[in-house]
């Protein structure tokens, strides 16, 4: 095998085994229900939905870099680039993702510091507005510097396509579902 040909081998056993790693182990011990609980004679979504149709997904890119792109003539070696780009989009996620934990219950704090009868993130994480804060903050964060750093160029185009995400992924999974909470919502 050639060395250029190793770097979809690479990336590919490292998505399968990040995957693998999330449907059997990571999931499981992290939920608290299945990925669909019947209640009461009622089918609703479980915990473990979502994130494992997300390590579905992930777990089919991996499969087919190994199956149909191991071989692919067009491919480079792994470099410092690569590196330095999969090392942003890192930073890039990890702080979209500590926005959108902390955003609700530090706006919550923020407000209390106003307020003379204290008010508790917890107890607003199910109400319009507060529920929304942390996940389009970090949303918007995440998808627009994943479009920033691919187009190595931060721009207000980049912005509104990640509003335009958040919302979309608001009205798909936030409105038609009662007992849905957006991330990280379910968790605070």
């Amino acid at each position: 095998m050639l060395a250029s040909s190793r770097s979809n081998l690479f990336i590919g056993l490292l998505c399968v085994v990040f995957a693998l790693g999330l449907i059997f182990v990571w999931i499981p011990l992290d939920t608290d229900s299945g990925i669909v609980e019947k209640v009461r004679g009622r089918l609703n979504i479980g915990d473990a939905l979502a994130p494992t149709v997300a390590a579905c997904f992930v777990l089919i890119g991996g499969a087919l870099l190994l199956i149909v792109e191991r071989q692919d003539p067009l491919q480079t070696a792994l470099s410092k680039g690569h590196l330095n780009f999969l090392v942003q989009l890192l930073v890039v996620t990890i702080a979209s993702l500590l926005v959108m934990r902390f955003a609700g219950p530090l706006a919550g704090e923020l407000a209390n510091q106003f307020r003379a009868e204290p008010i508790e993130y917890r107890n607003l994480r199910a109400t319009p507005g507060w529920k929304h804060m942390g996940f389009v903050l970090g949303g918007i964060m995440l998808v627009s510097g994943l479009i920033s750093i691919v187009e190595r160029k931060f721009s207000k185009r980049a912005v509104l396509t990640a509003g335009f995400a958040v919302l979309v992924l608001i009205v798909v999974f936030d409105l038609p579902f009662d007992d849905l909470q957006l991330p990280p919502n379910g968790d605070v």
